[in-house]
């Protein structure tokens, strides 16, 4: 797997991590040992970048309790949900009790009370509590504030969504990260499983194979990843076997735009 440095954050993450939005929170024993061997071949290949929120229910502590024994292996990114500190303090503090007291990459969901959680993201920053702080947006009606927050110096990464279909962070977003050196992950690469549900044939990802490519998911994520402005990238499953193939994604050779184009049009044909 391949590393990157993530902007000026002082983190060093592999190009494949995990999102836990929804296929985390779950609950029961079963459930549970199924997150637990998705996390066990994440760390397997080298994916052990997580990602998580209070925003997803329970998927927050079943990823703590899937890190008992190796949180130190692990770089947690997580975020701060909340319309008051008050909520704020609480969801940091419970965030700090489940990632073993610290948290590498903490994040302004969706930049909901950014101007107060940041002060708040700042101070445990200076107890080295937290490691290095976001900003997250899913809409592009938010890429002006998100712009705003870039530009105070307070951050070193942000979330974005990216892929074929979504592309409006190239118009200044991603811009913008390269010109202040700040560390890109990105969600959706799948567009939420809109470009999951027509497969392209086998024999159109023929002229990927020389990249490593055997698989449409492997097409998205080099897609992504073949952009030397996006750090990590951090698809959801709920499958162990689909963990190892997201996971082999993130080695070498990268896409030129002629195959950045080829996937392009796949997704639309």
């Amino acid at each position: 797997m391949e590393t990157r440095t993530l902007g000026n954050s002082g983190l060093t993450v592999p190009a494949v991590g995990m999102g836990t939005w929804r296929t985390f929170d779950v609950q029961g024993v079963v459930a549970e040992n199924n997150a637990r061997a998705i996390v066990d071949q994440a760390f397997a290949g080298g994916a052990q970048f997580f990602d998580s929120s209070p925003m997803y229910g329970a998927a927050e502590q079943v990823l703590g309790r899937t890190l008992q024994g190796r949180r130190d292996k692990a770089l947690v990114a997580t975020k701060v949900w909340a319309s008051t500190l008050r909520e704020g303090h609480n969801q940091i503090q419970t965030a700090l009790k489940y990632y073993g007291g610290y948290v590498d990459l903490y994040q302004i969901h969706n930049l909901l009370n950014w101007r107060e959680h940041l002060n708040v993201l700042e101070e445990g920053q200076s107890r080295d509590i937290i490691k290095a702080i976001g900003a997250t947006h899913y809409s592009p009606m938010a890429f002006n504030e998100l712009k705003t927050v870039m530009q105070t110096g307070r951050i070193t990464a942000i979330q974005i969504p990216y892929n074929p279909r979504e592309r409006e962070v190239e118009n200044v977003i991603l811009p913008l990260a390269a010109e202040l050196n700040i560390g890109v992950v990105v969600m959706r690469p799948f567009g939420e499983g809109s470009l999951m549900r027509r497969v392209p044939a086998p024999e159109l990802l023929k002229p990927l194979a020389e990249f490593g490519v055997r698989t449409w998911a492997q097409a998205l994520l080099k897609w992504v990843l073949s952009d030397p402005r996006c750090h990590v990238v951090i698809p959801a499953t709920s499958r162990v076997e689909r963990m190892s193939e997201n996971a082999a994604a993130g080695n070498p050779p990268w896409f030129t735009a002629t195959e950045r184009d080829y996937v392009t049009r796949l997704t639309t044909s």
